[in-house]
């Protein structure tokens, strides 16, 4: 079965990831999520550090806050992680890689 918006059911990232990028049509909901993302590298990189695990407490809002920002406010869709949040997390670092590649466009 060719997985749909409608049964939104996936064997594999491989099928789940050009749903993925159709979430993420919106150029300001990718940039949000690249800038999330660095955040998110930012913070774990601040945990070590500082020795401080609260950064990795920030770094999951970080990731979070700029990624629903994002969803809501200009691609206006639900975002995929509360459906598929493995997936949807996956989606999240290959896009950035993507992204860094050219492979995906801001």
């Amino acid at each position: 079965m060719q997985p749909t918006a409608q049964t939104e059911h996936f064997s594999n990232f491989s099928e789940f990831y050009p749903y993925y990028l159709s979430e993420h049509r919106n150029a300001m909901c990718r940039r949000l999520h690249f800038v999330g993302s660095l955040g998110v590298l930012g913070c774990i990189g601040l945990a070590f550090a500082a020795t401080d695990w609260r950064w990795l407490i920030a770094a999951v809002i970080c990731g979070y806050a700029f990624a629903w920002i994002g969803h809501f406010f200009f691609e206006h869709n639900r975002p995929a992680t509360f459906r598929h949040p493995l997936y949807s997390l996956m989606g999240d670092w290959v896009m950035f890689k993507d992204i860094c590649t050219g492979r995906v466009s801001l």
